[in-house]
């Protein structure tokens, strides 16, 4: 903690402009940008959710992730150079371009409320894992870890948290290695007895194939992985602002795809030592005590009794050095749109300096509201993974659909646009209050699938809505066309065309 504040502190002093203190001025390389994606996506519900999930069921929540790199492959090579051209530091701004700015300063207050919730679980869960192994009060925990990450968030901006990112991305790996090799060996059967009474038991299983909507099936959790990642690389600022950060176009791309290839075997290193925790404790005999009530709790059980000294505590220094690092930029990029989609449309006349003293206060609000949610969610009962998942899917916004209707169809437009935000809003309120009967049963008019698939439908739905009335009220006089990916690759063609015949008249 001390070497990342440490870190914090360094680059205070560079922390001059907004610019300086959202995107760096765009001088991070690709590789270090990668990393810092790995280490933004790879949180403290990595650490201890998936090992809890894996334990207490299959592998079936890992299917989002491997979504992850099936998006990337599918819309990378677009997606993230447009970015960098199409706007200058927060993502929504394309949004205010292409339908104007209701649908700018929606977009942005959906990302805030799912990032505050997300926020929310990391603070949880790094509280939880030291609440386990040391017997602290769990409320004390998230008070304390709040109070330390705003005062480093505040300091270093986002130059800090990527070269913060990139040292905990080596101590993470190490840790994994660790626990991995603790776990295989420490049973007197041995690494093949632990790895096939997983298999046998069907703990390494990506779930049910069945084609059914209801449950947390294969098909169910590709959807939501898919439209959750889609939003991510199109319409999160955490994810954006690693495009802008970057030094070139290509820097971006690779270092984007860096970070996601890394990811996917970072999550299934994760659930193996679930996996290998059902086993381990199957094998030995060994009993748990009566005060591990979540599977959540159990990994850090295992690091407190079975890993040596030092070792536990470098696992424990990656653990806080992910979590705070995720917090760290996820704080600055909620600052960065409550800076650039708020206060600067709303105080147009506000000085560079202003925007930035605005800008840090954001970041201790923001913490302290994501507090708030770690403290409600260490009062509730199930699994951290699950329940991430579920609040994920319900605050999706229907960005990613936002983004499509937008990037793809021309003669898109701002009613289509707004109309079809009221309508993912209203199917999402009646889903969330209808699934299962739970909060308002209405009989045969419940929504009858499972609940990871509402933030999906509202994606569908406010593209379909957007699509229809767009045709209904054409804009008299439509956007850019630029704003578009028929019009983006039309433009990149010329410029392609334009340089062969510079390179050409050059040579001759």
């Amino acid at each position: 903690m001390a070497g990342l504040v440490s870190i914090g502190v360094y680059f205070a002093r560079r922390q001059k402009t907004t610019e300086d203190y959202f995107i760096a001025r765009g001088t991070i390389p690709g590789w270090a940008m990668g990393l810092s994606l790995l280490a933004t996506i790879i949180t403290s519900v990595t650490f201890i959710a998936y090992p809890g999930s894996a334990y207490s069921g299959d592998w079936s929540l890992l299917v989002p992730g491997i979504m992850f790199v099936a998006v990337l492959a599918l819309l990378g090579a677009v997606v993230v150079p447009f970015y960098r051209h199409v706007v200058h530091m927060s993502a929504y701004e394309y949004f205010g371009r292409r339908f104007g700015k209701g649908v700018r300063v929606y977009s942005s207050f959906a990302f805030a409320v799912g990032h505050f919730s997300k926020m929310g679980f990391v603070f949880y869960l790094l509280a939880l894992t030291l609440s386990s192994m040391t017997g602290w009060n769990i409320d004390h925990v998230i008070v304390l870890t709040a109070a330390v990450t705003i005062f480093y968030t505040l300091l270093g901006g986002v130059e800090a948290v990527v070269w913060s990112d990139v040292v905990q991305g080596f101590v993470l790996w190490f840790g994994i290695l660790v626990s991995i090799a603790f776990l295989l060996f420490l049973p007197a059967q041995g690494p093949h007895a632990v790895l096939s009474d997983a298999w046998s038991h069907h703990k390494m299983s990506l779930g049910s194939t069945a084609l059914r909507f209801d449950k947390p099936t294969i098909i169910v959790l590709a959807i939501y992985g898919f439209f959750f990642y889609l939003q991510k690389y199109t319409a999160d600022q955490t994810v954006v602002q690693r495009y802008l950060i970057a030094r070139s176009d290509r820097s971006a791309l690779r270092g984007i795809t860096l970070g996601a290839t890394l990811c996917l075997p970072v999550w299934t290193a994760f659930m193996l030592i679930g996996s290998l925790l059902w086993s381990f404790y199957r094998l030995t005999g060994e009993r748990l005590p009566a005060t591990i009530t979540k599977p959540d709790q159990v990994f850090p059980h295992f690091l407190v009794t079975h890993i040596p000294s030092g070792l536990a505590g470098l696992f424990i220094a990656a653990l806080f050095g992910s979590a705070m690092s995720m917090l760290a930029s996820d704080m600055n990029c909620l600052a960065t749109i409550g800076v650039e989609d708020f206060y600067a449309l709303a105080r147009p006349t506000a000085t560079d300096k202003q925007q930035l003293r605005t800008g840090k206060f954001i970041v201790a609000a923001s913490g302290i509201a994501a507090a708030g949610v770690a403290l409600r969610l260490s009062h509730t009962q199930g699994g951290a993974l699950s329940l991430y998942y579920t609040i994920t899917a319900i605050v999706a916004g229907g960005l990613a659909g936002l983004f499509l209707l937008a990037f793809l169809f021309r003669h898109a437009t701002r009613r289509g646009a707004i109309t079809g935000i009221a309508a993912n809003l209203a199917f999402t309120l009646w889903a969330t209050f209808t699934e299962g009967g739970k909060l308002l049963n209405l009989g045969r008019f419940n929504f009858p699938w499972h609940d990871y698939m509402i933030g999906a439908v509202g994606h569908v739905v406010l593209l379909a809505t957007g699509i229809v009335i767009s045709l209904i009220l054409p804009d008299a006089s439509p956007s850019d066309p630029r704003l578009t990916l028929w019009g983006w690759l039309d433009m990149r063609r010329s410029q392609t065309k334009e340089e062969n015949l510079h390179q050409l008249r050059t040579v001759v």
